[in-house]
């Protein structure tokens, strides 16, 4: 049996929330990825937990895949794929090369405050950008720049949620695009993990310890897509990833 991490009943609670939290992200709230992603940094550090997070997030993958793989726009998929694996390839060579969390987290953010900005002005105004967002080369930044952020600190389900109302996608076809593309990346990604040494057995037994609230995270996340109407989708998707960058470039 492998040792569990050594935590206070507060930080269990606060874990359970999180791997919940985790689940409903799963199940089309991307921007909840704030939760997870500031309670497991605030008790395991930015840099470990990303690598503790990823095999929670595989599980959460597969479930939301089961879930929703009947919306999936394959597509869009194909588009992403490739670049997002270089943007990986990238990101974990950053690890590897400088190991300061407070250089990367509020890169980060500022990626997110100009993807959020630039699809607020969308909505404002759609012709804005009426090509760019179907076309290869968006889809390629867009791709690059969420396999270097998930790689760095799991943070792409805001960038692809972006991505995915630049392009119009319907919210269950983003949930089932999104549940495909982050399998496949996430998974992608655990060599790289393991090579930083940020996947370990303690790690690996604190994930099955979590998987039952990561379970009902999917089937709350579920419950809430089937209910909120698209518009009102939209909007959380932006209000999430905009407190997310704040958060990340250290606003609060």
């Amino acid at each position: 049996m492998f040792p569990l991490p050594d935590l206070t009943p507060l930080q269990w609670v606060l874990v359970v929330i999180g791997a919940t939290g985790i689940g409903v992200a799963k199940a089309g709230f991307s921007g909840v990825n704030f939760v997870h992603l500031v309670i497991f940094a605030l008790i395991f550090g930015p840099r470990e937990s990303a690598g503790l997070i990823l095999p929670m997030l595989i599980v959460g993958d597969v479930m939301a895949v089961l879930t929703f793989r009947q919306h999936a726009r394959w597509d869009y998929i194909k588009h992403m794929l490739p670049p997002a694996c270089v943007g990986v390839v990238i990101g974990a060579f950053s690890m590897w090369q400088i190991r300061d969390d407070a250089v990367f987290r509020p890169l980060i953010g500022w990626i997110l405050i100009v993807l959020t900005t630039m699809q607020l002005a969308h909505m404002w105004k759609p012709g804005l950008f009426s090509n760019a967002p179907h076309s290869r080369p968006f889809a390629w930044a867009t791709g690059l720049v969420a396999g270097w952020t998930t790689m760095l600190a799991n943070g792409a389900g805001p960038i692809i949620a972006l991505f995915a109302l630049a392009v119009g996608l319907p919210k269950f076809e983003f949930v089932g695009t999104s549940a495909w593309f982050f399998l496949i990346i996430n998974v992608f990604k655990l060599p790289f993990s393991y090579g930083l040494g940020l996947i370990h057995a303690p790690t690996l037994a604190l994930n099955l310890v979590l998987v039952p609230p990561i379970i009902g995270g999917i089937l709350l996340g579920r419950w809430l897509t089937h209910r909120v109407p698209q518009g009102l989708f939209n909007v959380l998707l932006l209000a999430f990833a905009a407190v997310a960058a704040l958060r990340l470039i250290g606003l609060f």
